[in-house]
């Protein structure tokens, strides 16, 4: 079994399922899908949001579940374009089959996605969140 957690192996395959997506990068005019966006990041762009993981062990084998999700920020004129974002990552992420490293992902769903202003700084953002279960492979 790898040493890497379930958490960080899972953030690191949705973030290279999102980044392989053609159709997503040409909404976001480039590949600006990030960890932790720069301070001075063009909008729009992607960012990995926080994660809520939770052990939901039986006595079969250990499970985790993983809430979590992505951040859109768009640029100013309405909602439109975070949505459109949004809407994509759902598409690429809901019910798809990632391969965490050193785990299995028995499932991933999207939840629900929430929009508004972002601030006072005329941006507007999507956040677009997802449950994952995974188990530990070997």
């Amino acid at each position: 079994m790898s040493d890497i957690s379930s958490t960080l192996s899972l953030r690191a395959a949705v973030y290279q399922h999102v980044v392989a997506d053609v159709a997503l990068i040409a909404l976001l005019s480039a590949a600006r899908v990030y960890d932790e966006p720069p301070r001075a990041a063009a909008a729009p762009y992607v960012a990995l949001g926080g994660v809520e993981t939770r052990d939901l062990s039986g006595d079969a084998a250990p499970v985790q579940e993983h809430l979590f999700a992505l951040e859109v920020v768009s640029r100013e004129g309405g909602l439109a374009e975070a949505l459109k974002i949004a809407d994509r990552l759902v598409r690429r992420l809901d019910g798809a089959a990632l391969a965490p490293e050193g785990h299995s992902l028995a499932s991933l769903a999207w939840r629900f996605t929430d929009s508004g202003r972002a601030a006072d700084n005329g941006l507007r953002r999507a956040t677009v969140s997802f449950r994952a279960v995974t188990e530990p492979l070997g």
